[in-house]
């Protein structure tokens, strides 16, 4: 994914999903319990890429890991 793709969220129970565009790629970490348990040891985790993506029905943009998005 880059800066103008057309994106939506994966797995959503919308039935038209609404798309967004991402505006910007950044790096976070993201601590998935599922995945590594309840403790959190941040220097374990390595930066994801995520989507800044802009919504029609937000007033402003949302960070969101690039591998909940899919593209539209």
């Amino acid at each position: 994914m880059k800066v103008g793709d057309l994106v939506k969220l994966k797995n959503t129970v919308r039935p038209h999903g609404q798309s967004g565009i991402i505006v910007e790629i950044i790096y976070k970490k993201v601590h998935r319990v599922a995945k590594h348990g309840k403790s959190v040891d941040w220097s374990k985790l390595d930066p994801e890429p995520h989507g800044v993506v802009l919504f029609a029905h937000n007033s402003g943009t949302i960070n969101i890991p690039t591998s909940e998005l899919e593209l539209v």
